[in-house]
């Protein structure tokens, strides 16, 4: 009872408007307390109720600068009682003078305490009174999606609240019925003297509901609960089924339907159908009457022409009105209408149809050949490989060679309507029909020629590569025993080559200096050496060399010092996101972040090879792992990366990554040397293709991948792109002030990754050495070899790098080979030569 009492006393305050200052403020004074005991409960009515509010103020000179700061107090007054916040109530304030200022818009603050701090620097303008300007700002731009006002389907009201102290100097009833009518409710406020006519004008109906008038502006905080119950009423447009055609308008405890311009709301209420003016009024229209929104025009039909009445019609193109009967042109003169022909025509007598006349049958042409009629008389034309003499009647036989454009690269030769090209003696016409190629007797016949097949003028002959001689059939080939003709000198094998020989040595063996005799290089297999690491045999001693991250003790044996992180053999790619969304200042960021990651790396080729692409819209090699092998470089090439800055296709980088990055054309070490590739991926947001197909081959086959995230990237994308276990793989930031974070967790990781030894499974990379009762067991991965020896004295286990021992197994492996294949072929040799002297 207390509120509908409450509002009982504000209505007979609006009643009194007229009433002495004196006794509105004694009014003012008595709703004081009733108003303050209202505030909880309206606060909590407005609680949670979405609305799009923009507070539209007189800022002209007629209101005075204390005035001025009571309308600001109005406005904070009101935000006490409303729920802002994205979702429920956005609050946008405009002022306006000679212009209109836009103070804030929906969009631009989310808190209450943003929007009082607002409203309080707001600044008095001072100017003039465009009162419908500033209707006409607030309905295009102020209630736009684009500033912040959400979309009509979602029916969340739009509010505008006007507060004025005088006439406005623009016409306002117009554009204000536009606003209404697009969807906006308007509260018009008028303090003074405004005229009630021009209130109602810019008010939403009922009247009683939206226009208000105070005598002052201290009274205008009378309205304030008043305007708290209008507003934070229930919104039936939002809740209920109104079934509004075109808009739905909020009113206080109900809605009104309202439609577009040039539309009237049906019975119904609800439903809206085209004005049609030509139907319902007198237009006058003397041919053709065209509906337009809220009004109509004439128009007229085609051959005629609407009258300066703009009612009536006018013929202005006889030949328009499709009776003229011409057979080609119809020509309007004065007030009728004349046929014409084409040119090359004649009229016939009708004076409508035409008729072209045969010039050649009229007159002795003289043509030679044919007589043709053209437009206006006749020429003479000759026939085909005939060309028209001077005297454009006679014909001579055209000479195509001597005109110069045959193309024939030989011989020009012509015929009835052309000619054809001709090759001399030797050559062949190509299948352009003009060119020339040499006979290729080589090609074209069998010659039989077991090497080279040389072509002559007029045939072929045989010829032999170099060390080969040519038989007496003059087309087969032997090769030249050079190891055989000349006193060679070698100590242990002679093995000819193309145009000379060279000299080997046996198995354990090793060439000297004069390229002829032979010196034993493994002393390491025959002495006890006592290197701890690796012997390594010179000319006629050995010495001890330690493994990479070790050196040397004084005894020259011994080895010391501890393999660190990142110095064993890795493959690793980057594949970075160059997308428009990183920006180039925090694309340096990242490139910074490679830096450091290569500082923990030992880079060359027997230990980390590193590779880099970037994606974008497309994807880009920036550098393979071929490419360099020392930190320096890779650092530099790192340096000098381009920012791409278009899309994010990560799952296309992910593709060239499996496809190409790791295979040996781009420096990827086989597999059965068991190096571990490594793929660090970094993307700052959502990829615009599918990453899990190529991310899951990647994975399969062998490659481990970290996947680091930044700001706007998705978990679920990191987690399909990441190795398992995904806690260790998958790093995530929320802007890039943590990169020093992620460079020191990924490091760990990765070091955690390379310090465990790997099982090895491959039996090419393992060998044996037996001796007495022991057995030496030597199984190498690219990161570590162990030494174990099983024996009387029980098991013992060392771990070393392998790398340079492993290389040099397999180099020695190849190089047997291929010595043993050229101790074959001397032998065969050998066997061949005895036999011939044994013959001889």
């Amino acid at each position: 009872m207390s509120f509908i009492h409450s509002c009982f006393l504000l209505f007979l305050l609006f009643l009194g408007v007229d009433a002495r200052e004196k006794r509105q403020s004694a009014a003012v004074t008595a709703l004081t307390n009733e108003i303050d005991s209202q505030a909880a409960f309206l606060k909590s009515a407005c609680y949670n109720k979405p609305m799009d509010l923009v507070f539209i103020i007189d800022s002209s000179r007629s209101v005075r600068p204390a005035d001025f700061e009571k309308v600001k107090e109005f406005l904070i007054t009101m935000l006490k009682f409303l729920d802002i916040g994205p979702d429920n109530t956005r609050v946008g304030l405009l002022q306006y003078g000679s212009t209109v200022k836009n103070e804030f818009s929906l969009k631009t603050y989310k808190r209450k305490p943003d929007i009082e701090r607002a409203v309080k620097r707001m600044m008095h303008l001072a100017t003039g009174t465009m009162t419908g300007l500033a209707i006409q700002y607030a309905m295009n731009i102020a209630f736009s999606e684009a500033e912040g006002a959400r979309p009509l389907n979602q029916y969340v009201p739009r509010i505008a609240m006007i507060v004025t102290d005088g006439r406005p100097q623009d016409p306002v009833a117009e554009i204000a019925a536009k606003a209404r009518n697009s969807g906006i409710l308007i509260f018009a406020i008028g303090v003074g003297r405004v005229d009630m006519s021009t209130l109602k004008t810019i008010g939403s109906q009922p009247h009683s509901e939206h226009v208000f008038l105070v005598a002052n502006f201290s009274q205008i905080e009378t309205l304030t609960s008043v305007f708290q119950n209008k507003l934070c009423a229930s919104h039936l447009c939002s809740t209920a089924t109104h079934g509004c055609d075109h808009f739905c308008i909020n009113t206080p405890g109900s809605y009104i339907c309202r439609c577009k311009q040039g539309y009237v709301l049906n019975p119904d209420e609800k439903t809206c159908s085209t004005q049609d003016l030509c139907a319902t009024e007198k237009h006058g229209c003397e041919q053709i009457c065209v509906n337009t929104p809220g009004s109509y025009f004439c128009q007229c039909y085609e051959a005629y022409e609407l009258a300066s009445d703009g009612k009536s019609c006018t013929v202005t193109d006889y030949c328009a009105l499709g009776n003229h009967g011409c057979q080609h042109e119809c020509i309007n003169v004065n007030d009728s209408y004349v046929c014409e022909c084409r040119p090359g025509f004649i009229l016939h007598q009708d004076k409508k149809t035409c008729r072209r006349p045969d010039y050649c049958a009229m007159s002795n042409h003289g043509c030679q050949h044919e007589c043709v009629n053209n437009d206006d008389s006749f020429v003479c034309k000759c026939r085909n490989g005939f060309s028209l003499n001077p005297d454009k009647k006679t014909c001579r036989k055209i000479n195509h060679c001597a005109l110069g454009r045959n193309g024939c690269q030989h011989e020009c030769i012509n015929t009835d309507n052309s000619f054809i090209c001709r090759c001399h003696k030797g050559y062949s016409l190509n299948q352009d029909g003009r060119t020339c190629r040499k006979v290729d007797r080589c090609a074209e016949t069998s010659h039989g020629c077991q090497h080279i097949c040389m072509n002559t003028d007029d045939s072929f002959i045989c010829q032999c590569y170099e060390g080969f001689l040519l038989n007496e059939d003059l087309k087969t080939c032997r090769a030249m025993d050079h190891c055989a003709l000349n006193s060679h000198d070698c100590e242990h094998l002679c093995v000819n080559t193309e145009g000379s020989y060279t000299c080997h040595c046996f198995e354990g063996y090793d060439l000297r200096d004069d390229k002829k005799t032979c010196k034993s290089r493994d002393l390491c297999k025959s002495l006890d050496h006592g290197c701890e690491h690796i012997c390594v045999s010179n000319d006629n001693s050995y010495l001890c060399k330690c493994l990479e991250g070790y050196s040397l003790g004084e005894d020259g044996k011994s080895c010391k010092g501890e393999k660190k992180c990142g110095e064993g053999p890795v493959d690793l790619v980057f594949v970075i996101d160059g997308s428009k969304s990183l920006g180039e200042d925090n694309f340096e960021i990242v490139k910074q972040f490679v830096k450091g990651i290569l500082d923990s790396l030992e880079i060359s080729q027997k230990a980390a090879r590193v590779g880099l692409i970037q994606y974008s819209t497309h994807v880009r090699t920036e550098f393979t792992m071929a490419q360099y092998s020392s930190a320096k470089d890779v650092k530099k090439a790192v340096s000098q990366i381009k920012y791409m800055g278009r899309g994010s296709m990560t799952g296309l980088a992910l593709k060239l990554m499996h496809e190409k990055s790791f295979s040996e054309a781009q420096g990827a070490r086989a597999r059965p040397m068991r190096v571990p590739r490594v793929a660090i991926v970094f993307t700052d947001g959502r990829a615009q293709d599918e990453v899990s197909e190529y991310a899951e081959k990647a994975k399969q086959s062998g490659i481990t991948i970290y996947a680091i995230g930044i700001g706007k990237a998705i978990d679920e994308e990191l987690q399909e792109i990441a190795s398992a276990p995904q806690e260790k793989h998958v790093i995530y930031a929320e802007d890039f002030s943590a990169m020093g974070y992620i460079m020191e967790k990924l490091k760990s990781s990765m070091c955690e990754g390379w310090s465990k030894t790997p099982d090895v499974s491959n039996p090419e990379l393992s060998s044996e050495l037996k001796s007495g009762n022991s057995e030496v067991t030597v199984s190498c991965s690219m990161s570590t070899i162990k030494l174990t020896t099983q024996g009387e004295g029980g098991v013992t286990e060392d771990q070393c790098k392998c790398k340079n021992i492993l290389d040099f197994q397999i180099s020695t492996t190849e190089e047997v080979k291929k010595l043993k294949q050229q101790l074959e072929t001397v032998t065969q040799r050998l066997e061949r030569l005895e036999k011939r002297m044994g013959q001889q």
